[in-house]
């Protein structure tokens, strides 16, 4: 299934509205909403028109890959998958995993 709030998110960052996703799909301002809110999954063809209009990776937009941006002057994004968030996530939390990968890395 698709990352609805994922299409909102990045809709919203490019500035368009839902009408104007839609128009740029050919499809309506209705099936924007409904995909958004997961009611809905696009066909084929809109998803494919969709990952080109967003300029997102399908891994993305079906909620595989996750992107980490930069918190720094800089801007800057990537996709993680959700294994490497957990591994982060467990780096921050976990005292001796991250001396170990600490130590490892040396």
């Amino acid at each position: 299934m698709i990352n609805g709030e994922l299409i909102k998110n990045i809709r919203i960052k490019r500035g368009l509205s839902q009408q104007q996703l839609g128009n740029l799909l050919g499809v309506t301002k209705v099936s924007i909403c409904s995909y958004e809110k997961g009611i809905r999954t696009p066909t084929m063809e809109v998803f494919l028109r969709l990952l080109d209009v967003l300029e997102v990776t399908p891994n993305q937009l079906i909620g595989r890959e996750i992107m980490a941006f930069s918190e720094e002057t800089e801007p800057y994004q990537f996709p993680i998958t959700k294994q490497e968030l957990k591994i982060i996530q467990r780096y921050r939390h976990d005292e001796p995993f991250r001396l170990y990968v600490q130590k490892e890395l040396k």
